[in-house]
């Protein structure tokens, strides 16, 4: 939809919660899974299978974001994406998204509804037929946005992470270490002292764009953790914290070491590992059972003392903490 000229773009605060609302809502349609969408107490949505994945995941400014340097479709766009990963690691297809805004009172109203085209499209782009079906509204002086995440599972059992068993193989779908890339991009060169400014995307080197987009505006493969479940994935998981923090959860969870491959990591394996915000989806299956879409990175063997190695040693990285790896410059 066009972008609404700044003359009749009023402030938040100058508006009720209704016309807010309406603004919103009219740039979210609903989804193939949606019996009775917003405007009633709650929204209805279809569960052919009887059983629903839900996960929920907020984003503050701050710690979570920068307004300086994201737009309200990314902000929207990445809240969706996000959330959809989460269904997608269990090996559900994601139906709905709750989503509840708490916004500045000197916040434009073409601030959200940017934010609303943001869920909308990366609905459209990442999981088809999943749509905002409800949430909430109301004022805070820090922009938050927390999102609720339904899934169906299709008559599957759920993947968790307790499947891994030795012998398996260790495989990733998505990227490894852009999205950090792209954050060290920003911090590096979009901050006047501590405060951040807005990204010029003249001064973005070969591969920066792609790296600075992978962190603001990611793409998982949300239409992989079916596919993976439905080829027989043993364990799978959304890789957000860094590989070498998540694949460490997974072996915890399921008992078991994942062995690495450092050459399959890629040119910059330290980068992969330490990662943040990939979002791509860690699975493990059975010899001869890899889902299409997924590369194999290392295996699953006995429990030894740690739970990740790479090349045979222990990987020391502590992974992505965003109150410990963002710095105090709101922006």
């Amino acid at each position: 939809m066009p972008s609404r000229p700044e003359n009749h773009d009023p402030l938040l605060g100058e508006l009720s919660e209704g016309s807010i609302l309406r603004a919103i809502l009219s740039r979210t349609p609903p989804g193939s899974h949606t019996i009775l969408g917003p405007g009633d107490d709650a929204a209805v949505i279809s569960a052919p299978s009887g059983s629903v994945v839900a996960t929920t995941d907020t984003l503050v400014h701050g710690p979570d974001f920068r307004l300086a340097w994201t737009s309200g479709y990314d902000l929207g766009w990445k809240a969706a994406a996000v959330n959809l990963a989460d269904v997608a690691a269990m090996g559900a297809r994601p139906t709905a998204l709750l989503v509840a805004l708490a916004v500045p009172r000197d916040l434009r109203l073409s601030f959200v509804e940017r934010l609303a085209d943001g869920f909308r499209d990366a609905c459209e782009a990442l999981a088809p037929g999943c749509a905002v079906v409800g949430g909430d509204l109301t004022v805070s002086d820090v922009l938050t946005v927390a999102v609720t995440a339904l899934g169906d599972l299709e008559g599957r059992s759920a993947i968790t992470r307790s499947g891994a068993r030795p012998g398996e193989s260790v495989a990733i779908a998505g990227e490894l270490g852009l999205a950090a890339r792209g954050l060290a991009v920003l911090f590096g060169r979009f901050r006047d002292g501590e405060t951040p400014v807005p990204v010029d995307p003249s001064r973005l080197g070969d591969g920066e764009a792609a790296a600075v987009a992978a962190q603001l505006r990611p793409s998982p493969p949300i239409g992989l953790g079916p596919m993976a479940a439905v080829t027989g994935a043993t364990a799978m998981m959304d890789v957000s914290d860094g590989l070498a923090l998540d694949a460490g959860r997974l072996a915890d969870a399921s008992g078991v070491t994942l062995a690495l491959d450092g050459h399959a990591l890629g040119s910059d394996a330290r980068r992969a590992l330490a990662g943040g915000e990939d979002h791509a989806l860690l699975a493990t299956f059975p010899e001869g059972m890899l889902a299409p879409g997924f590369r194999v990175i290392g295996r699953v063997v006995e429990r030894s003392g740690d739970g990740v190695l790479c090349d045979g040693e222990p990987v020391d990285i502590r992974g992505w903490d965003p109150y410990r790896d963002w710095d105090s410059a709101a922006g």
